[in-house]
């Protein structure tokens, strides 16, 4: 899903925190969000110091110098660049959700956004670049490390197209939809198993994503960030989906599935989910609450 080049971004909307952070071995923290990759294995029971062995790469180091996020002005910027892409894609997320809710009678408070390299404080805890993109409730703010897409991409296997990434990102912001219309909580109160809270938390928030997504080209009062969906842009999502699903992900990590130990949902229901929000637009459709999952 590309960024129409004239659409005109708002930087100031994220915090780059690149260049700074707390260092390796901070306790990765309790954010109920998509913490895709070590928080999973840890709720598993799996040692997450095997993490480097199933990415096979080093352990990230600080970026000196990061490019700016201030150069992060238009939409033909956020073609180019993975942070400025984050950068519009929480700008549309903003619009969307600002538009929207309140018709259903619910304020929209802007969440915050950062951006970091290997480690961050929050709210939740100290976290570091294992856990993923995930949404503190305590500081009601979601957290990017850039370099989890690439992972995403070459060791889960998802396509590195556009709207992959912009999925995970509006994900995140799916849960703090949930914050305000009170529903996330149900994630800690029943934590684990195919048919858990959890799980139904992490599934209505990729039925947000897919209704951010059935919206972001909408014309509205004015210029769209982002261009019309293609059928290879829902690809591109429903790839993402299945990257990180539980299933999958237990199976790269351990070589064997157990559903009660799921968190996030398989991958088939991560991406009917998307799927659900995404062809209907409707925050009605993605009751996942109700019935079986």
């Amino acid at each position: 899903m590309s960024f129409n080049d004239g659409a005109q971004l708002d930087p100031s909307q994220v915090q780059d925190r690149r260049g700074g952070g707390l260092g390796r071995g901070g306790v990765i923290g309790g954010g109920i969000g998509g913490g895709i990759v070590a928080l999973i294995l840890v709720l598993l029971g799996v040692n997450p110091q095997i993490l480097g062995d199933l990415t096979n790469q080093a352990p990230q180091t600080q970026q000196a110098n990061p490019s700016s996020l201030a150069e992060c002005r238009t939409g033909a910027n956020a073609d180019e660049r993975l942070d400025c892409r984050i950068v519009g894609t929480v700008n549309s997320l903003n619009a969307f959700w600002g538009s929207y809710l309140p018709q259903r009678g619910v304020k929209y408070p802007r969440p915050q956004a950062v951006i970091f390299s290997q480690a961050t404080s929050t709210a939740c805890g100290s976290a570091t670049s294992e856990v993923g993109p995930f949404y503190c409730p305590g500081d009601t703010t979601a957290y990017f490390d850039p370099g989890f897409f690439q992972m995403l991409e070459t060791r889960f296997g998802s396509s590195g197209g556009p709207l992959a990434q912009e999925y995970v990102v509006a994900h995140e912001f799916g849960h703090h939809v949930q914050s305000l219309i009170g529903t996330l909580d149900y994630a800690q109160k029943d934590p684990q198993g195919p048919q858990s809270g959890s799980v139904r938390v992490e599934l209505q928030a990729d039925c947000f994503a897919g209704i951010w997504a059935h919206y972001a080209s909408d014309k509205g009062s004015g210029q769209p960030f982002l261009e019309p969906l293609t059928q290879k842009d829902v690809q591109d999502a429903l790839s993402a989906a299945s990257a990180v699903g539980d299933d999958r992900i237990q199976k790269s990590a351990t070589g064997r599935v157990n559903p009660e130990g799921w968190t996030h949902g398989s991958s088939q229901q991560r991406q009917t989910w998307f799927m659900r929000g995404l062809q209907s637009g409707d925050l009605d459709q993605c009751n996942t609450f109700s019935g079986a999952i």
